[in-house]
């Protein structure tokens, strides 16, 4: 596969890309999940890049899953719970 080819986001990578979105908003790769297992911790985001992901992901989740607003943002925050980056500021 081409390195500038894009990968279709379906339900089962979706988790993996809004990773890798959300460490490519503060300029890091997956590869440090593999150096820092406390990555969530040690890596913070800013309010407004949080801003900027959710919303990225929201209607990414919509038209993935074909949820309704509510559902989608439940599923952002479950997302953020378990894989999210801190708030610096």
């Amino acid at each position: 596969m081409e390195k500038n080819e894009k990968i279709k986001v379906n339900r089962e990578n979706i988790a993996k890309h809004l990773l890798e979105y959300q460490l490519s908003m503060v300029g890091k790769t997956m590869l440090i999940l593999i150096d820092d297992p406390y990555y969530k911790f040690n890596i913070t985001m800013t309010r407004g890049q949080l801003a900027q992901f959710k919303e990225y992901s929201i209607p990414l989740l919509q038209k993935v899953f074909h949820f309704n607003k509510k559902k989608a943002e439940d599923t952002f925050a479950f997302f953020r719970k378990e894989f999210g980056l801190r708030i610096k500021n």
